[in-house]
């Protein structure tokens, strides 16, 4: 779908968006470019994102989504009055994060981290790469989507030139909810510079709640930019640009690019979809994001400073 006329109303973090044509538009498709690293390059360099289309094989992800479901059906997530593969949540289930999911699953392993994808990225970078060992797997309930952000608070600790693959295991309507991001919002430092360097796991060893929260494994700062995802438009201009996703697209950016995603306003369905990171393998890499069992936000990824 590619008509602003053809949207219905949208909604974020339970904000109606405002539909207007400078307000809210639709991701551009760079499938065509997939094999043209110039021009690859230079839409990033414009629009903050590159969108690809069937570009994945969708038979593959599809795959990848039913030893998804089967793991969700394991751990209790699903309606087991439905089929497992059509992702029927029992009432409640709200947000699921279950990267353990991930974890020895070859399917989506294989999916993410050889063949076409990293072929992609290696093209891109036009060198070796590495990607995190870490994988975020979401599936959202009915409900609130995520939250305005960017992604270098979550992993800014190594180079800041890498790059997130969002993934939907799945065909994702407009009322499933997909991701969207902030037209433009990637070369706004001068509203995003006091907010995107900051890391969430950090803390003020000399300020007591701080450090008490940091023992507890939990955050001083939430990385969030904004709960209101039509007020931060407003702020930074541009349109929230997004579209409905099929098995076999994926859509990847920067670590500077505001991005936040649709509500969930289907009566029982998650939305399973994936993120990756990648970057050249002769840039330093985010320690929380590597090895076995990656320690990522918890007590051992905390850094104090005296503040």
């Amino acid at each position: 779908m590619s008509s602003l006329a053809a949207l219905p109303q949208l909604h974020s973090f339970g904000h109606p968006l405002d539909m207007a044509e400078d307000k809210v538009g639709v991701l551009r498709d760079s499938a065509e470019a997939a094999d043209d690293a110039a021009e690859l390059h230079r839409r990033f360099e414009t629009d903050g994102y590159l969108y690809m289309r069937g570009y994945l094989d969708r038979d593959e992800v599809l795959a990848a989504r039913a030893s998804l479901t089967e793991r969700l059906a394991a751990a209790g997530v699903l309606d087991p009055a439905h089929p497992h593969e059509d992702g029927v949540c029992k009432p409640g289930s709200g947000y699921v994060f279950k990267p353990e999911i991930t974890d020895g699953n070859a399917a989506v392993q294989n999916l993410l981290y050889s063949g076409r994808l990293v072929d992609f990225y290696t093209r891109f970078f036009g060198e070796p790469i590495r990607h995190y060992d870490f994988t975020w797997l979401r599936a959202i309930g009915p409900g609130k989507g995520t939250n305005p952000h960017c992604d270098l608070p979550y992993m800014g600790r190594g180079t800041h030139r890498h790059m997130t693959c969002w993934l939907p295991y799945g065909d994702i309507s407009y009322e499933l909810g997909g991701l969207m991001v902030l037209e433009g919002s990637h070369r706004r430092m001068d509203l995003l510079e006091n907010y995107v360097y900051r890391d969430v796991d950090s803390f003020c060893e000399n300020k007591p709640q701080d450090a008490a929260n940091a023992k507890a494994g939990k955050w001083s700062f939430s990385g969030t930019l904004s709960h209101n995802p039509p007020v931060i438009r407003n702020k930074f201009g541009g349109r929230w640009l997004t579209t409905e996703f099929a098995a076999g697209d994926f859509l990847t950016f920067g670590m500077f690019l505001v991005h936040a995603s649709l509500d969930n306003r289907t009566e029982n369905r998650l939305r399973i979809s994936s993120d990756s990171r990648y970057q050249r393998a002769t840039e330093p890499i985010d320690e929380r994001w590597v090895g076995v069992k990656p320690p990522g936000h918890s007590t051992a990824g905390k850094r104090g400073r005296l503040c």
